[in-house]
């Protein structure tokens, strides 16, 4: 009796933390979608944007962008981690952290100076244990970021490669390629003279320019550079509410597995209790007589 108790017992806890992942699992299917139409929205206008940069420094103009060349010197490195503040998401940050590390030991070797700045409460515990000196960390972004707390960070990047104080911005994140497939990656934003290789080829389009090239190169260069940043935090997002739906999803069926095992242990128990019952009762019954 007392193991069939333990099995009741046990069965209904799990039934209990099966409420839980199921909701989870329902939650971060809900923020995918949302996260995913943001992402393909801001994917069109990135890649656009990008085009139109591409045609523009590709064709015969005497003037270039600042963002667009690659310095004289590539001493100073800026590594942007993007994980996620939570965790039940499976190998989401995992993923991010080795290729952040191994990044880290290359760049190490090859004698340049290196910031990490980390987004994310995981990163940072990472990056603690690991004893990695952060320079800046952020917590405020989740499955939604917003492009003007995006937009302070890409700012300052700007400044700093303008100003010469960095020579490359990197950025390790999840790369959203479709739903059934993402990645993590690292890619460098800053400089980006190679925008051609994200359209795969220059439109063709010939422009005509008022009030004058320069004018709109000033323009439009940086907004591509903010746009293709914030392309990033929203590629992070549905990474990571993908990774998250995935986990749920798994610990969601291997309670209901767990649940289906206990219940026939269960039963088996109780039919040994009942046939002990039952033979007691007969060898009583034969006592009488």
């Amino acid at each position: 009796m007392g193991n069939a108790r333990a099995l009741v017992k046990r069965r209904k806890s799990i039934r209990n933390i099966r409420k839980i992942t199921r909701t989870m699992e329902l939650i971060a299917t809900s923020r995918f979608k949302k996260a995913m139409d943001r992402a393909a929205e801001a994917a069109s206008y990135t890649q656009k944007i990008n085009e139109i940069v591409s045609d523009l420094s590709q064709s015969d103009l005497t003037f270039s962008h600042p963002l667009l060349l690659q310095p004289e010197e590539t001493k100073n490195v800026t590594l942007l981690v993007l994980t996620s503040n939570r965790g039940l998401c499976g190998g989401y940050n995992g993923g991010i952290l080795r290729l952040v590390n191994a990044r880290l030991r290359e760049l190490k070797a090859e004698g340049k100076n290196v910031t990490v700045e980390v987004s994310g409460k995981r990163g940072l515990s990472a990056m603690k244990f690991e004893g990695i000196p952060v320079h800046q960390s952020f917590t405020q972004f989740e499955d939604k970021p917003a492009f003007e707390e995006v937009n302070e960070i890409a700012n300052r990047y700007l400044a700093d490669f303008t100003g010469g104080e960095t020579h490359r911005l990197e950025v390790a994140y999840q790369s959203f390629q479709s739903a059934a497939r993402q990645k993590p990656v690292i890619e460098t934003i800053l400089p980006f003279g190679d925008l051609s290789t994200d359209s795969q080829e220059s439109s063709g389009v010939e422009y005509e320019f008022l009030p004058s090239p320069e004018e709109i190169l000033e323009e439009i260069v940086p907004a591509a550079f903010r746009a293709r940043f914030f392309k990033c935090f929203l590629d992070a997002a549905v990474g990571e509410q993908i990774a998250r739906m995935i986990a749920m999803k798994s610990a969601t069926e291997n309670a209901d597995d767990m649940i289906r095992d206990i219940s026939m242990k269960y039963n088996r128990a109780r039919q040994t209790q009942i046939t002990s019952e039952l033979s007691e009762i007969i060898g009583g019954a034969a006592a009488l007589e």
